[in-house]
């Protein structure tokens, strides 16, 4: 049997979590048109019958920096050191820049086996696919090139074959009913914070934390889950509310549907909006809310 850990790395919005969405069969990371949708590192398992793969969807590597920013590269560059196999993401449709290139010979030195993953080819001219796969060699970029498109399906399987190829022998790393390392409160969080990104506009999305105050099942078995919605300025909160609290209504009301569904019962759903000045720039407000350097 092959069984192995896999880093997913590349920049932000290339389309990380929706492959590793896609290749594991289930949403296990929440998924956004906007840059830093993924925080942390999540884990997402995939299990047959002669191989299992733990897909270690990290934070999308990005030029802006605050404190978060710099804890989430440092996440994904501890994550990228610790796996069999590298699975760099590159957005096909995009491009390839020299800065692509020198990001992947970053890791490509790393003396873990590489692939590439170009994705969204489902929304570009198919003919630049070899174009850009030649400057990749010219450049000196050896990594097996896939292109995939993840909202078709197309090439995955293909994909899937070569990790697999790359990943030694061994006994399952999780038990074969186990899809993700993180929590149902932590996926709780998460699917809030989706929302958010795909709700507001501009900064407030990137500047909002999920703590939550209470989840707890009761006894008929639906859920009651109290959260607040941290953010950086008061402005901010104004704007996640909204006039006579209608956005935060609608907000609330998308994430408590995804919430039920994710837990299979019925949420009672309480959110509240808290600001805490700049936290982002704060080591000891992010490890308040939970951010904490990897080890």
């Amino acid at each position: 049997m092959k069984s192995g850990t896999v880093a997913v790395i590349g920049r932000a919005n290339a389309g990380k979590s929706t492959l590793v969405n896609v290749m594991v069969g289930e949403k296990v990371a929440i998924v956004s048109p906007k840059p830093q949708t993924t925080r942390d590192r999540i884990l997402g398992v995939l299990t047959r019958e002669d191989r299992q793969i733990a897909f270690a969807d990290t934070p999308g590597i990005y030029k802006q920096r605050n404190a978060l920013t710099d804890l989430m590269m440092d996440t994904t560059d501890v994550t990228a050191r610790d796996v069999d196999v590298i699975l760099y993401v590159h957005d096909g449709h995009a491009g390839v820049t020299p800065e692509d290139v020198a990001l992947m010979k970053k890791y490509a030195a790393l003396s873990v086996p590489m692939l590439i993953a170009y994705t969204k080819t489902d929304i570009m001219p198919l003919e630049k696919i070899p174009a850009d796969a030649a400057y990749l060699f010219e450049q000196g970029v050896t990594a097996d090139v896939y292109p995939v498109s993840a909202r078709k399906g197309k090439n995955i399987k293909k994909l899937e074959e070569a990790i697999v190829a790359l990943l030694p022998e061994g006994d399952k790393l999780f038990e074969e009913d186990i899809v993700s390392d993180k929590s149902e409160r932590f996926m709780i969080s998460e699917i809030m914070r989706e929302k958010i990104l795909l709700k507001y506009e501009k900064e407030i999305p990137h500047g909002a934390a999920i703590v939550i105050n209470t989840f707890q099942r009761r006894e008929n078995g639906t859920y009651e889950i109290n959260l607040d919605i941290v953010c950086e300025k008061k402005n901010h909160k104004a704007i996640l509310i909204g006039k006579q609290g209608r956005a935060l209504k609608e907000t609330a009301s998308f994430a408590r549907a995804d919430m039920e569904k994710f837990l299979g019962a019925k949420v009672f759903l309480t959110v509240y909006v808290k600001v805490k000045e700049d936290w982002r720039d704060s080591v000891n407000l992010m490890r308040e809310l939970g951010y904490r350097k990897s080890e």
